[in-house]
């Protein structure tokens, strides 16, 4: 069975990492190149970097940064925002990158996840996907542009055009549910792991070590990813990792 991962995110806006609430409110949340390496000897799995408001400015995510906090980590490095060519794919994986997001980009353009995973593999392409209730209550659809604009999109039938174009993981993330610390969405998770085959990051929603244990014990997700409390030090990684072994969930533990 897959080992369980942990995976904090470093969201950056202006080259500080930022967290807010619903994807508004951002707050400073510390250095990059720190946060990075802080991670990498606290017992991250992975680490997320997404550049939350290049694609809304029509930005390219900041390569130099990127090999900044590559160079301090020694875990697989996910680097988004930004991103809408096979080109800028190229850059960031030659900045030290070991995965590339695309989100906003993949909507507009999906031939760009099947180009990129016929390049580079689709161990190498992470669907990004921000998705919310739809109005009538039923089901989801996706966001775009740091999650301010809708499309319309169902969540479901989206999710199964990325795994068929070549994604190679889900990075699931609830606009709801994101920075509130109420817990995972479960039900909208639930219904992604079960229509896909690739592996699913959980986003969104962590305040606590027992939604962790909720996302891994209720649903397919492969991993769970948190930043705020990571960044402001209310939970522990290796703590997390403890609870889960404890229980029989599969995780890295250190030494």
């Amino acid at each position: 069975m897959h080992k369980k991962r942990i995976i904090p995110c470093l969201d950056i806006k202006d080259g500080r990492v930022v967290k807010g609430v619903n994807f508004v409110d951002l707050i400073d949340a510390g250095d990059p190149v720190e946060s990075a390496r802080k991670y990498n000897d606290l017992g991250a799995d992975e680490l997320v970097f997404l550049d939350i408001t290049a694609t809304k400015e029509k930005r390219k995510t900041l390569a130099e940064l990127v090999e900044k906090v590559a160079a301090q980590v020694f875990i697989p490095l996910t680097v988004g925002g930004g991103i809408r060519t096979v080109e800028d794919m190229q850059l960031i994986l030659r900045s030290g990158a070991d995965k590339v997001s695309v989100n906003s980009a993949a909507v507009k353009n999906p031939e760009l996840v099947k180009k990129g995973a016929q390049a580079f593999g689709s161990q190498c392409i992470v669907g990004a996907v921000d998705a919310d209730k739809k109005e009538s209550g039923d089901g989801w659809e996706i966001f775009i542009n740091g999650g301010s604009k809708e499309t319309g999109i169902d969540l479901i039938e989206w999710v199964k055009e990325l795994e068929e174009l070549g994604a190679g993981e889900i990075l699931l993330t609830s606009i709801n549910a994101d920075g509130t610390k109420d817990g995972f969405d479960i039900e909208m998770l639930k219904a992604v792991t079960e229509a896909v085959n690739i592996p699913v990051i959980a986003s969104g929603g962590a305040g606590n070590i027992q939604h962790f244990i909720d996302v891994f014990q209720q649903t397919g997700a492969d991993a769970a990813l948190a930043a705020s409390i990571f960044h402001f030090g209310e939970i522990a990684i290796k703590d997390v990792k403890k609870e889960l072994e404890n229980l029989g969930i599969p995780v890295r533990i250190e030494g």
